[in-house]
């Protein structure tokens, strides 16, 4: 063990007051973040402004980043931006079984050393992250294929707010039970009985990290850091078409961990060669006792039905449904959606897929609107928004992968195209495949056209899907929800008993719901410290982006009776 840099008295007195603002967002819910999300604020205090972050990813480009870990077999690489980019970093292929024993080695220390201090060093590491937010911006980008501003943010100070979240609520649950106790019961005229008793969080092992190529720090730092904190080590397998922002973060918390004391190879990264689909065999090993995992549904499905020794959390897939029956602001309301069917080409979970439209039509301040007219307007808004080809690649990004492009052509011909997809150049990245979206008019009475939009289209694919009334959109939202999940849930109403009927589909259903979001605000953003993400409760996923019962199974509490 290397011997502390970074003792705990520093660490404590540097990042206690962050914690605490941390606790008390979490019960306030208020907005809160000490993670600048403009480029600007970067480059004081050791953070790297952005031409020094650019300069640190070109740095890393064709290099083999070498993390120290042991049980090293092989170098293996291959990562190509949605930008066209070869990025030629090599990382280190793990001989698990070397690997796992020497991740185990470091617990004990790490179990010792309690909830606060754990937590200090997680914000260390959350800290050295931030500084270098500019260089991890450039690393997200050129694996996700966000835009620059998006990865900035999302995949920096949003991803380390929710890293942050994290860590908060780990502590919260690991010290709602006092450390000791003294207990002393009353025998009448004989002496009392009396104990002292010792209570101490325990990790429950190595956990799991499975992350995903379009957000790979947003999604990942939760899990990543809700083990951390409650003691457990973390084994990170990324994507393997995102692994640099992974593997980066890996290097910071291995280089805080040794300066602080403790052992580095309690977070080691398991990188894969091309197809070997190492996560079904890390996931079901004994000494895997906690999976996160963000994808598909057939995988978590998979996860939560053979990872059977491990507490697994999984985010999935769902069908995100906005219903459309009246509203007041009928320009805000199309400008509003226009951007969320438009952000990051639709590639994100909680993107909305189906919109909900009365055929007869919806009730505007301008006056009553035809479905027809509704769709045909929202399609204008999204022309209008994405018309200048700068602003578009600005929003749009690139398109992550060949099976979101298949999805995007196929979709086309599934319906009435009421506004078609179109081809945007990027004059700094010719290699990239932009596309704007494609919005499909669907019966929901045809059973043909229901095929369509009662299965995910990951994408920058919507439906405008015609319903009879209110009462059957609430309907088919409630079956939609039940049957395939939904991360969000949107709606525009301004009568009082669609909102209660919508509402109460939601709570029984466990869906997160937006309503009436005309201005800055979408329904596929969420801020931390206030919003969850998901919400566990429906088959998109069986976790919420976070919340006590995301880490509060991550440790079990272990007591020690002693007689005075």
């Amino acid at each position: 063990m290397a011997a502390a840099e970074l003792t705990a008295h520093a660490l404590i007195a540097q990042h206690r007051p962050t914690l605490d603002q941390a606790l008390e967002a979490i019960r306030t819910r208020a907005y809160w973040s000490p993670h600048p999300e403009h480029p600007k604020a970067y480059g004081e205090n050791g953070s790297l402004d952005m031409t020094a972050g650019k300069a640190a990813f070109d740095a890393v480009l064709n290099t083999r980043l070498d993390l120290g870990q042991p049980g090293t077999d092989d170098w293996v690489g291959g990562e190509v931006s949605p930008y066209g980019l070869e990025l030629g970093v090599t990382y280190p292929h793990p001989d698990v079984d070397e690997l796992l024993p020497a991740m185990k080695a470091g617990q004990r220390a790490w179990r010792d050393a309690g909830p606060e201090v754990r937590a200090v060093v997680c914000l260390e590491i959350l800290k050295r992250i931030s500084d270098r937010t500019h260089e991890f911006a450039h690393a997200v980008m050129h694996t996700s294929g966000q835009a620059f501003m998006m990865a900035f943010q999302a995949g920096g100070p949003h991803a380390q707010d929710r890293g942050l979240e994290a860590v908060a609520y780990a502590y919260a649950e690991q010290v709602r039970t006092p450390g000791t106790a003294e207990w002393s019961k009353p025998q009448g005229k004989r002496d009392p009985l009396t104990l002292t008793k010792s209570f101490t969080p325990v990790p429950r092992g190595i956990a799991l990290l499975i992350g995903c190529n379009t957000f790979p720090t947003w999604n990942g730092y939760p899990g990543l850091f809700a083990s951390l904190a409650t003691g457990n080590a973390v084994l990170v397998k990324p994507h393997p078409r995102a692994v640099l922002p992974l593997a980066l973060t890996v290097g910071v918390a291995r280089d805080v961990l040794a300066a602080a004391g403790f052992d580095p190879n309690l977070v080691a990264l398991a990188a894969e060669r091309p197809g070997e689909g190492v996560a079904k065999t890390l996931a079901t090993r004994p000494e895997i006792r906690i999976v996160d995992y963000t994808g598909s549904t057939a995988f978590g499905d998979w996860l939560e039905a053979n990872a059977r020794q491990a507490q697994v959390y999984t985010e999935k897939a769902g069908v995100n449904t906005v219903i459309v029956h009246s509203t007041a602001n009928y320009k805000g309301m199309l400008s509003n959606l226009a951007f969320s069917l438009s952000l990051y080409s639709g590639q994100m979970c909680t993107t909305p897929q189906n919109l909900l439209i009365p055929r007869d039509g919806i009730r505007t301040e301008e006056g009553p609107k035809s479905y027809d007219e509704v769709v045909a307007d929202l399609a204008r808004s999204v022309d209008g928004l994405l018309g200048d080809d700068a602003r578009a690649n600005a929003l749009l990004g690139a398109i992550v992968n060949p099976d979101v492009k298949a999805r995007l052509e196929a979709a086309a011909g599934l319906g009435e195209v009421a506004l078609a997809s179109r081809e945007v150049s990027n004059p700094e990245f010719p290699d990239a495949v932009v596309r704007t979206p494609v919005i499909v008019k669907l019966d929901g009475a045809k059973p043909d056209d229901e095929a369509a939009y009662m299965s995910e289209c990951f994408g920058p694919v919507s439906f405008a899907v015609a319903v009879d009334s209110a009462a059957d959109a609430v309907a088919l939202l409630r079956r939609t929800v039940r049957e395939k999940g939904a991360m969000t849930v949107g709606a525009y109403t301004t009568e009082g008993e669609v909102e209660a009927a919508i509402q109460e589909v939601c709570l029984e259903e466990a869906a997160q719901l937006s309503l009436n979001l005309t201005g800055g605000v979408y329904v596929n953003q969420t801020a931390a410290f206030s919003d969850f993400h998901g919400s566990g409760g429906n088959p998109a996923a069986n976790a919420a982006l976070t919340d006590g019962a995301f880490v509060a199974n991550r440790f079990r509490v272990v007591e020690v009776r002693r007689e005075v």
